[in-house]
C-alpha cells in the first residue's frame, strides 16, 4: 500500500505537467502564428493601399506585389533570430528563450496596429512598418524551435509524433484565431470604417493574447535533456560552431525538407484568399470576402485535425514515410486544386482548401519529432531553429509574391501549381535522404 501511495502522486504529478507542455508549446505558437497571419491577411487587403499610396492610386497591381514583398522580408532575418535564439537556447535553457521571442513577437504585432499609414507620415510609415516585419522575424525564427523541442523532449519516447504535433497545431490554430478575429472586424463595420481604422484592432488584440500566452508559458518547466545537459555539465561551449562543423548536412535536409509545407501554407493563409476576393480587373476572382475566409478558417480546422493524424501516424509507420505520404499527396493535388479554385464558386473554393490541408497535416504533424531526432542535444535547438528558418526562406517567405508573379506572367494559374509540384517533389527527395530516426535516444550521448 505505502508502494501504491507513493507512486500515484509522481504519475500524476508528470501528467500535469505533460499537460502544461503541451498547452505551452501549443498556445505560444498559435499566439505567435496569430500575429503573423494577422499581417498575411492585411497583406492581402489593405496595406497596400494604406502604407505604399503612390504606387497603388498608379499601379495597384505593383503595390499588391510590394505588399507581398513586406510579407516576405521578415523572413530574411529569421535565419539570425533562430541563430541568436538557437545559441542562448543550447547554453541557457529551452524555456527562457520561448518566453522571450513571445513578448517580442506580440510588442511588434501590436505596434503594427499603432502604425501611421502613409497619408499621415509619408515614406515613414512603409520604413517602420519593415522595422516591425523585421522584429517579428527575428521573434519567429527562435519561436518555433523552442517550442518543438519543449513538446518533444518532454515527450514518451513512443508518443514524440503526438507531442510533437501540438506546437504544429498552433499554426492552424492561429489562422483560425485570426482569421475569426478578422471576419468579426470586417462584419461588423463598414469597408469605409475598416480602411481608416478598423484593420487596427485584430493586431492590438495580440497585446491580451500575449498576457495569457505569457502565463502559461512561465508554468512550463524547463526541458528534462536541457537539464541532464546542466547536470553533467556538457554543454556545447560553441553550439553554432559545432553545429556547422558537424551537422551541416542535416541542417541542410531540414530546411529543404520544409519548404514544399510551408510554401502551401501560405498559400492557403495569405494567397488564395487574396487571389479569391480582388475583381477580375486586377486579376481576381471577385468573390465575395467574408465566405472566402469563412472558407480559409473551416480548411484550417481540417490542417488541425490532419497535423494531429500526421503526428500520430508518424509514431506508428515512421516519420520519413509520413513525410513522403504527405508530399506525395501535396504533388497530385496541386493543378486540381486550381482547377477548382478558378471555377469561382465558393464550395469548391472551399473543397480545394480542405484537400489542401489534408495534404498540410501528413508533412506538417512528424516535423517536429523528425527534426529533434536528427540533431544531438547540444546543438538541437540551434539545429531545428536554423534548419526551418532556412526552409521558411526557401519555401513560404516569398511563396504568395511569386505566384502573383508567375500569375501576372502567364495568366494562368496552372503555373503556380507547377511550382508547388516542383517544390513537393524537392522536400519528398529530401525527406527521403534521412535514415529513420523514430525511438532513437535524444539525451546528450545521442550521436556523439
Amino acid at each position: 500500500m505505502a508502494i501504491t501511495t507513493e507512486r500515484t502522486p509522481t504519475a500524476s504529478a508528470k501528467r500535469s505537467e505533460e499537460r502544461r507542455v503541451l498547452a505551452g508549446t501549443m498556445v505560444g505558437t498559435t499566439i505567435e502564428w496569430y500575429d503573423f497571419f494577422i499581417y498575411a491577411q492585411a497583406a492581402g487587403l489593405v496595406l497596400a493601399g494604406l502604407f505604399f499610396a503612390p504606387l497603388a492610386g498608379e499601379n495597384e497591381p505593383l503595390a499588391q506585389l510590394i505588399a507581398w514583398a513586406s510579407l516576405g522580408i521578415s523572413f530574411l532575418f529569421r535565419p539570425l533570430g533562430a541563430i541568436v535564439a538557437g545559441h542562448l537556447g543550447d547554453r541557457l535553457g529551452r524555456k527562457a528563450m520561448l518566453v522571450f521571442t513571445l513578448v517580442m513577437m506580440g510588442a511588434a504585432t501590436s505596434l503594427i496596429g499603432l502604425l501611421p499609414t502613409f497619408d499621415q507620415i509619408g515614406v515613414w510609415a512603409p520604413i517602420l512598418l519593415i522595422v516591425l516585419r523585421i522584429l517579428q522575424g527575428f521573434s519567429a525564427g527562435g519561436e518555433w524551435g523552442g517550442a518543438a523541442l519543449m513538446s518533444v523532449e518532454h515527450a514518451p519516447i513512443k508518443k514524440r509524433g503526438f507531442f510533437g504535433a501540438y506546437p504544429q497545431i498552433g499554426v492552424p490554430v492561429g489562422l483560425i484565431l485570426a482569421t475569426g478575429v478578422m471576419i468579426a472586424v470586417t462584419t461588423s463595420m463598414s469597408q469605409e470604417a475598416f480602411l481608416v481604422w478598423g484593420w487596427r484592432i485584430p493586431f492590438l488584440v495580440s497585446v491580451l493574447l500575449i498576457v495569457v500566452g505569457w502565463v502559461i508559458r512561465r508554468a512550463v518547466a524547463e526541458s528534462p535533456v536541457f537539464k541532464e545537459m546542466q547536470t553533467r555539465k556538457k554543454e556545447s561551449a560553441a553550439p553554432i560552431k559545432q553545429l556547422f562543423k558537424n551537422h551541416s548536412r542535416q541542417v541542410i535536409l531540414t530546411a529543404l525538407i520544409f519548404i514544399a509545407n510551408n510554401a502551401a501554407g501560405y498559400m492557403l493563409i495569405a494567397f488564395f484568399s487574396s487571389y479569391a476576393t480582388k475583381l477580375p480587373e486586377a486579376g481576381g476572382l471577385g468573390m465575395e470576402r467574408t465566405p472566402v475566409l469563412i472558407a480559409s478558417t473551416v480548411a484550417a480546422f481540417f490542417w488541425l485535425a490532419s497535423t494531429m493524424v500526421g503526428g500520430t501516424l508518424s509514431d506508428k509507420i515512421g516519420r520519413v514515410r509520413t513525410f513522403q505520404l504527405g508530399y506525395a499527396f501535396l504533388f497530385l493535388w496541386a493543378i486540381p486544386m486550381f482547377l477548382l479554385i478558378d471555377t469561382g464558386n465558393i464550395v469548391w473554393f472551399s473543397m480545394a482548401l480542405i484537400v489542401l490541408a489534408a495534404g498540410l497535416g501528413l508533412s506538417y504533424g512528424p516535423q517536429a519529432a523528425l527534426y529533434a531526432e536528427m540533431f544531438p542535444a547540444q546543438v538541437r535547438y540551434s539545429g531545428v531553429s536554423i534548419g526551418y528558418a532556412l526552409g521558411a526562406i526557401l519555401g513560404g517567405a516569398f511563396a504568395p509574391l511569386i505566384a502573383q508573379l508567375l500569375l501576372d506572367k502567364t495568366g494562368s494559374t496552372t503555373s503556380i501549381g507547377i511550382y508547388l509540384m516542383g517544390l513537393a517533389a524537392i522536400s519528398f527527395v529530401a525527406v527521403s535522404l534521412v535514415k529513420e530516426t523514430r525511438g532513437i535516444p535524444l539525451g546528450i550521448s545521442t550521436h556523439e
